[in-house]
């Protein structure tokens, strides 16, 4: 198995708002010299928000990439530097006016490991106030809440196609069936 022995140098080829990209070379332990493109990306949360009566609160919105809405859970970018909670009470509040009283870590993925660096930290919120969401100016999208069966049931028959939504539903479902939350 090749890992790499010495970083040659690195390209900035692109500079994003959201994302940059670079081209690393590089040389593997076997001696060979190769080139990787990662998209370097500041990470993000994903927030399970559950009410009192076990409903899951989830936004829909338009995600340009895939030409269509999406059903997942309230999400954010982080800032340089931030905090992931903070970034997740942050978002939570924003997308939904809703602020937890009780907030607690579930662990955190990596979607693509291959090609980008982001790290998307879960969280499960509870114990939640209402209040009114804070939108940034170009950003629209629907709440909307279901049972934890049902969005099961939608990630098996494929209406919940974002990859952090599932996770964070199944990791809540595995850990809430294991009594560890």
């Amino acid at each position: 198995m090749a890992e790499i022995k010495k970083i040659l140098g690195s390209e900035r080829i692109y500079e994003g708002k959201v994302v940059s990209l670079r081209c690393d070379t590089m040389v593997l332990d076997n001696g060979a010299q190769i080139r990787w493109e990662v998209i370097d990306h500041p990470g993000g949360v994903s927030i399970l928000a559950l009410d009192r009566d076990g409903k899951i609160f989830f936004v829909r919105q338009y995600r340009y990439p895939f030409d269509r809405m999406v059903l997942e859970l309230p999400a954010g970018k982080l800032e340089p530097g931030e905090d992931p909670a903070e970034c997740g009470i942050r978002e939570l509040r924003e997308e939904t006016g809703c602020t937890a009283g009780k907030f607690v870590f579930l662990g955190k993925l990596i979607p693509t490991c291959a090609y980008d660096s982001e790290v998307i930290h879960l969280y499960l919120a509870e114990d939640l106030s209402y209040g009114e969401q804070d939108l940034d100016e170009n950003e629209f999208l629907s709440v909307e809440k279901y049972t934890l069966d049902e969005a099961l049931e939608m990630i098996y028959d494929g209406t919940i196609i974002d990859g952090k939504t599932q996770v964070a539903l199944l990791k809540f479902k595995l850990l809430r069936d294991a009594g560890r939350i």
